[in-house]
């Protein structure tokens, strides 16, 4: 009686367990999206038209984005299951979900490259170096997928090895230097005045922020690719990208309110008299006194003063302009 053969064991953890785990972060992540696209067409009914229209895309790509690699795993290990001979063939929307990350890469980046040109005063110099490294990127990255649509078998993948090495340096760089330049430019309109410079520490922070994780999860991609040029974690970490740029995009919108809310309980705070103590009874009626008849000001959009100056005939020309909250028209 002939023994059966014994069972084929194959360890799939870094390669297509990778990959499943890319998903199902992604797949995370565009709840975020979802929710936070939501929230934003809900808080801020009255933005203009044209920043409608990129949330609006950025949802429709990460949801298209999401769906092809949601086929691409399904294919993998769910139609072919067991199917030894499959695992070298290269699904088609693999290659494919790589345009829609170029494309919400270049929507949300040209978006905070447009914060650049408004904040450096139209700087076409500060503003060119930002979108070279933007439009670098792009272009790397449609190479890459169209060059990679006509492979057959992920083993011609490792011939773009080089240019994805480029498309994911580029995306880290890109990256770090819209974020850095937005804080230098912050950075450069602080006046001296406690409230508006209050104001501009917490939208460094929030550049800072934000640009930091897209930044980090390309250079995880850039180094597993390297480390690991045989196992697929750095495809797990490219899925994730294209949906930390969407959730950077809508974070930096949402938080406009956020922020004016702040600003306005620092200007209150600030009212509530100096150099005086009140007593429980009175406080309630002075705090109320002080700002409405001589401290309430709302300079949630643009002027801003410090906490020691008043408005009078003789210095109301002097003043202070700071770059106003993320997203409104005139930053966009």
């Amino acid at each position: 009686m002939a023994t059966p053969a014994a069972p084929i064991h194959l360890v799939l953890d870094n390669t297509f367990g990778a990959l499943l785990i890319g998903v199902l972060i992604s797949a995370a992540l565009w709840g975020v999206t979802c929710i936070q696209t939501f929230i934003y067409y809900m808080t801020y009914p009255g933005d203009e038209l044209h920043l409608k229209i990129i949330v609006a895309l950025a949802w429709i790509f990460d949801t298209i984005h999401q769906i092809l690699i949601c086929h691409t795993a399904y294919t993998y290990l769910v139609t072919n299951f067991g199917n030894l001979e499959f695992l070298g063939v290269l699904v088609n929307t693999l290659v494919i979900e790589v345009f829609f990350t170029a494309f919400i890469a270049l929507l949300v980046q040209c978006f905070f490259a447009m914060r650049v040109w408004i904040l450096s005063s139209k700087n076409i110099i500060i503003t060119s170096i930002v979108m070279a490294f933007v439009l670098s990127e792009f272009g790397a990255v449609m190479a890459y997928g169209i060059k990679g649509v006509n492979f057959t078998t992920l083993a011609d993948l490792s011939k773009l090895k080089a240019l994805s090495i480029s498309v994911n340096a580029l995306a880290a760089a890109g990256d770090i230097v819209i974020a850095a330049t937005l804080c230098w430019l912050l950075h450069t309109s602080r006046t001296g005045f406690k409230r508006s410079d209050g104001m501009i520490t917490k939208m460094i922070a929030f550049c800072v922020n934000t640009g930091l994780i897209t930044s980090l999860c390309a250079i995880a991609s850039l180094v597993t690719i390297v480390a690991l040029p045989n196992a697929f974690v750095y495809i797990a970490f490219y899925f994730a990208l294209g949906r930390l740029y969407s959730n950077s995009l809508l974070a930096t919108l949402n938080a406009r309110q956020a922020l004016r809310n702040a600003s306005r309980q620092d200007d209150i705070s600030m009212s509530g008299g100096r150099g005086h103590t009140f007593s429980r009874s009175e406080a309630p009626r002075a705090v109320s006194i002080k700002v409405d008849t001589t401290r309430q000001v709302d300079y949630s959009d643009h002027d801003t003063a410090d906490d020691d100056y008043k408005h009078t005939p003789s210095n109301s020309s002097i003043g202070e302009k700071m770059p106003p909250p993320f997203g409104r028209g005139d930053m966009v």
